[in-house]
């Protein structure tokens, strides 16, 4: 995983949809992803930058995807992805993954606008 990690907040409303977000930046981390982890806590992500499609080949457990456009608003929510299946937009920039649920329990919605904050710096 990379060592940048942020903090996933839905912009006005100000509700923090992840504590800990990691940026799959190299090959390997993209390659990696969350495959053959046994879980991924509610508060944890992965953001894929410059992706607009991503499978679920080899995950143990369901996730939440959501599609980002260049400015970080949500473009597309899937929830409840199972194991061994495709999901893609058109018009995503990037791919956030998180435990299946987490969108539910925050009220995200197409439309909303994350923002990353962290150590780092802004994560766009």
């Amino acid at each position: 995983m990379a060592s940048e990690q942020y903090r996933a907040v839905v912009s006005g409303r100000e509700a923090v949809l992840l504590e800990r977000v990691r940026v799959a930046m190299t090959t390997w981390e993209r390659f990696r992803g969350l495959m053959l982890r046994r879980s991924l806590p509610g508060g944890e992500g992965l953001l894929f930058p410059d992706c607009r499609s991503v499978h679920t080949c080899f995950m143990r457990f369901p996730l939440d995807l959501v599609y980002l456009g260049g400015d970080n608003e949500v473009v597309k929510i899937v929830e409840g992805k199972r194991p061994w299946r495709l999901s893609g937009c058109r018009r995503a920039h990037s791919v956030l993954e998180m435990a299946a649920g987490r969108c539910g329990e925050v009220g995200l919605r197409v439309g909303d606008r994350l923002f990353f904050e962290g150590t780092g710096g802004d994560c766009e």
